[in-house]
């Protein structure tokens, strides 16, 4: 040990950051503890861990990763990988460091719209509520198709940060990048075939329709920023700046908010000044976004971008891209499906159904960060080619996820009555809505392992396993809807909901060790 010093690329202040277990030479020229390897090496791991865990949050890991001087260059990648896993020990209060902020992050997302809404239900005409609603809804399905570079992207940066590869790691993020500005230009170049077709499938009156048409024709401006936005926060949640992601998010929802009250009530602009405000909100996030990544665009960036054209890369990427993608859409089509046949079951019911999905759509939003935890810590493992760490961060997500499951279970079962008379007034909804609320109270413990093993399976991109699984689900839930639904009605179309979710948790519990599989295989 004598001599050497921990170099972490051009960002190292000159001379390199000498070890803190440097001691004076006693007279004889014999450094203290020498001939004890056990207890050099252990003050070499502390001091390993030290400044991995300083530097490599903020991106300065460069394409060698960390090394100790005079290490052989074929080795570096490994070094930097087993010097990555050393130094962020998997512990409860990691998990929620990732997991805390994007919980609080995914509880701002909800104000915007309800801001939106109120905002212009202040012109005190239905026409522009129902304008603002309809165009957000249609920009948010064209959005919803790329909602897969958001998890690809984290799985795929999460594996290159468990390396210590950080040029590939940025290399990612500039692909993600690339493709949400050519997505974002072609929504642009094409949004009157797409408006078009919108409003074919989603018929309005002429006065609604011309006001979604201005909005839409402002809001479409930031496609490219509001997709490219997807990998960005991809890429932060992969190397654990969840903090990032909550600061993203509050910056956009509090300038959309601000600038709506200022463009709308102050200066009378409308919906207009609604599509305004958010568009604004849009670009103004990316150049945050951008730099809070900006990591990616310091040294590492000459590496990066040489690799950027990397085929087999590339082929990966959209490799898992496209899986993660007809996992979605089967997703989506699974939900859509329930909402159609609820419908037939009366006005009544239909309502129900929707104030009931509410408390799944707050299920999702706190236990999401679960599975964003799982998504980096697993990724991360796999990339430091660890299968114990896999295991680990595994057992460690999926056990936050059913205590947070088990906590949402006992709200919605003791408060669930008084949250269906909070969102709506009307007597036979909330009679109605009662009498289904126990599949409520079930819904978070029969999906919670689904949702973390989503996590599991993108940060180890088993994307391939995961579109196959869902279609099998689908064709389960399927036969669980021709079953149900004409024996036991609503009744039996949630039991049918619950049949899907309780099969992604079966079967996706059945192939959770290629996790492990793969990481030893990397």
């Amino acid at each position: 040990m004598k001599g050497k010093q921990l170099h972490l690329g051009p960002n190292t202040p000159a001379g390199g950051i000498r070890s803190r277990c440097r001691e004076p030479l006693p007279r004889g020229g014999r450094r203290a503890g020498a001939g004890r390897p056990g207890r050099l090496r252990a003050c070499a791991q502390r001091r390993a861990k030290r400044h991995a865990a300083a530097f490599a949050p903020l991106g300065w890991i460069t394409t060698g990763g960390v090394r100790c001087a005079g290490k052989p260059l074929e080795a570096r990648e490994s070094h930097a990988g087993a010097v990555l896993a050393e130094a962020s020990e998997l512990t409860h209060g990691r998990i929620w460091r990732i997991a805390g902020p994007i919980v609080l992050s995914n509880a701002t997302v909800p104000l915007l719209g309800a801001v939106d809404t109120g905002v212009v239900g202040q012109l005190g005409q239905a026409a522009p509520i129902g304008a603002v609603g309809l165009g957000a809804v249609i920009l948010a399905t064209l959005y919803w198709i790329f909602g897969f570079l958001r998890m690809g992207t984290s799985g795929l940066a999460a594996q290159a940060h468990g390396a210590g590869d950080g040029a590939e790691r940025a290399a990612i993020l500039y692909r993600a990048l690339l493709i949400g500005a050519a997505a974002g230009l072609c929504f642009i170049l094409f949004q009157a075939l797409l408006f078009q077709g919108a409003f074919r499938v989603a018929p309005a009156s002429p006065e609604v329709e011309t006001l979604a048409r201005q909005y839409l024709s402002i809001r479409i401006w930031g496609a490219p920023a509001t997709i490219a936005l997807y990998a960005v926060t991809g890429w932060l949640i992969a190397i654990e700046r969840t903090r990032g992601v909550l600061v993203l998010q509050l910056w956009m929802n509090g300038l959309n908010i601000a600038l709506d009250l200022w463009f709308v009530l102050g200066l009378g602009w409308g919906v207009p000044g609604v599509a305004l405000a958010t568009l604004i909100a849009e670009w103004t996030g990316l150049a945050l976004g951008l730099w809070l990544c900006r990591g990616a665009f310091g040294p590492v960036f000459a590496a990066a971008r040489a690799r950027l054209a990397d085929r087999a890369a590339l082929r990966v990427m959209l490799d898992v891209n496209r899986d993660i993608m007809i996992r979605s859409v089967l997703l989506q089509a699974s939900f859509t499906t329930f909402i159609f046949l609820g419908a037939r079951e009366g006005d009544v019911t239909l309502a129900a159904n929707q104030v009931l999905l509410q408390f799944l759509g707050i299920t999702a939003y706190a236990l999401d960060g679960f599975a964003f935890a799982a998504e980096t810590l697993v990724g991360q493992a796999v990339g430091a080619r660890s299968a114990a760490g896999v295991r680990r961060a595994s057992r460690m997500a999926m056990q936050w996820g059913f205590a947070g499951a088990g906590a949402l279970a006992l709200v919605f079962a003791a408060a669930g009555p008084a949250l269906i008379d909070l969102m709506t007034t009307s007597p036979e909804v909330r009679g109605e809505a009662r009498i289904y609320l126990a599949w409520i109270v079930a819904a978070p413990l029969v999906g919670s392992a689904a949702w973390t093993y989503d996590g599991i399976y993108i940060g180890a991109t088993l994307t391939r396993a995961m579109r196959q699984l869902m279609i099998l689900c689908v064709a389960v839930y399927a036969m669980a809807l021709a079953l149900l639904v004409p024996v036991f009605g609503n009744h039996g179309l949630w039991a049918a909901l619950m049949v899907l979710n309780g099969a992604r948790s079966a079967l996706m519990w059945r192939s959770a060790p290629q996790a492990a599989a793969k990481a030893d295989a990397a």
